[in-house]
């Protein structure tokens, strides 16, 4: 049996599972149905995002499920089949909605993107992208006075992780981002986010950083895994190949491959869309900024600015509900000088989401060379270099840089 690593997926998170592995000496096959960095990790709003540390099911949530319930939500949407369907799981989520546990999360959540911001910033220096990163934070807006006061309840965690932010009144905002539209009561500041140009064209550079350094890559579909004898088998239509180790980092294209091999997935399918648009006459934007009432980001990318939207709970491969996207795009145009759309259609991404709101890293139970590496939610862009250090660390029988044990698998 040989001694290589197959690692299955090729956006962030596998690419710098990969990479990492690669660092480490191992022999390492990167195996993808597309190329490295063209599904989740293209799309996303581009931040590092070293403050978001807040999972989606945090107390707040409690707030507005009544709202959620009636489906007509920009921020959150489902389809009544799917939460039916993976009713179990959403028990669960909404039971870590609460404080001591949100709090764990946020402690845990924090020491992943720190160790994660910190390989990022090495990392594009060493891939030969030092330009595609900026690191002017990014902002929430909130259009009421009432509402930019009850944000300052993140900025108490901020101050307790130590992360550096700012409250923009609306003067202040104006000043920072003149082409904001008015209308915004101010805005908090988070000054330790990163962003960067072009997601997708990140994660490429990773890959090519990892192939220059003797890692294979392989633009295959995985159709099977089965464990054999010592190691693991990895079906990929008509061939295989045989591994010591795998390490399944396939986002929400893991929960049907790790189903049909008896293993738990503990996932559950956040879709989400974008849109590029030009900009009116000459307006600009310096950084990203998510708008707290309109459920939608704004960001500057190389292909034009970027929405993004808020979560669906669906199928993995439903056809495209656009409704949420039309809401977010209606919401953004109030609030800066969209000019016309640079696509047919949105782009639809998946994003895999774990009860508890943490990434699934680690060993399985009783399956020798089965490694995890999956469920990062919105993080997954920022929190791929981490996760890969801490994977690579226990593959390799090293002292972890973080605590594994909030991110273990069999921690449900």
């Amino acid at each position: 049996m040989t001694d290589r690593i197959a690692v299955l997926g090729a956006g962030m998170v596998g690419t710098s599972a990969a990479l990492e592995l690669r660092r480490k000496g191992h022999e390492v096959v990167l195996i993808d149905r597309r190329g490295p960095g063209e599904e989740t990790s293209y799309g996303n709003a581009g931040v590092i995002a070293r403050e978001s540390v807040k999972p989606i099911n945090s107390p707040e949530l409690w707030k507005i499920l009544p709202k959620m319930v009636l489906n007509r939500s920009a921020k959150m949407r489902y389809a009544p089949g799917y939460i039916l369907k993976n009713a179990g799981w959403m028990t669960r989520f909404l039971w870590n909605a609460r404080g001591s546990k949100a709090a764990d999360t946020a402690r845990a959540l924090d020491a992943l993107l720190g160790l994660s911001k910190e390989t990022h910033l090495a990392w594009v220096q060493e891939a030969g992208i030092p330009q595609r990163v900026r690191q002017d934070g990014w902002m929430d807006l909130h259009r009421t006075q009432e509402s930019l006061d009850g944000g300052m309840g993140e900025t108490r965690l901020f101050d307790e992780l130590g992360l550096r932010w700012e409250v923009l009144d609306a003067k202040a905002l104006h000043d920072l981002e003149p082409h904001i539209k008015p209308g915004f009561a101010g805005a908090i500041w988070a000054k330790d986010a990163a962003t960067v140009d072009n997601p997708g064209a990140v994660v490429k550079a990773y890959a090519k950083l990892f192939a220059q350094m003797g890692g294979e890559i392989r633009e295959q579909a995985v159709t099977g895994l089965e464990q054999a004898g010592a190691g693991w088998t990895v079906r990929l239509g008509a061939e295989s190949l045989e591994a010591k180790h795998v390490v399944v980092a396939m986002g929400a294209w893991s929960k049907p491959l790790l189903k049909s091999i008896g293993v738990r997935p503990h996932l559950a399918n956040e879709r989400g869309y974008h849109m590029h648009y030009a900009a009116e006459g000459n307006a600009t934007l310096g950084r990203p900024f998510y708008d707290v009432s309109g459920a939608y980001v704004i960001a500057p990318m190389e292909q034009g600015l970027r929405l993004t939207t808020g979560v669906e709970f669906n199928e993995t491969d439903a056809p495209k509900n656009l409704a949420q996207w039309r809401m977010a795009e209606a919401n953004a145009r109030m609030a800066f000088p969209l000019a016309e759309k640079l696509e047919d259609e949105p782009w639809m991404g998946r994003r895999p989401t774990t009860p508890d709101g943490r990434p699934i890293i680690g060993a399985v139970h009783g399956r020798p060379g089965l490694w995890l590496d999956y469920g990062h939610q919105h993080v997954g862009f920022t929190s791929g270099p981490g996760s890969a250090r801490l994977l690579a660390a226990l593959i390799g029988g090293e002292v972890p840089p973080i605590d594994p044990a909030p991110f273990r698998p069999d921690r449900f």
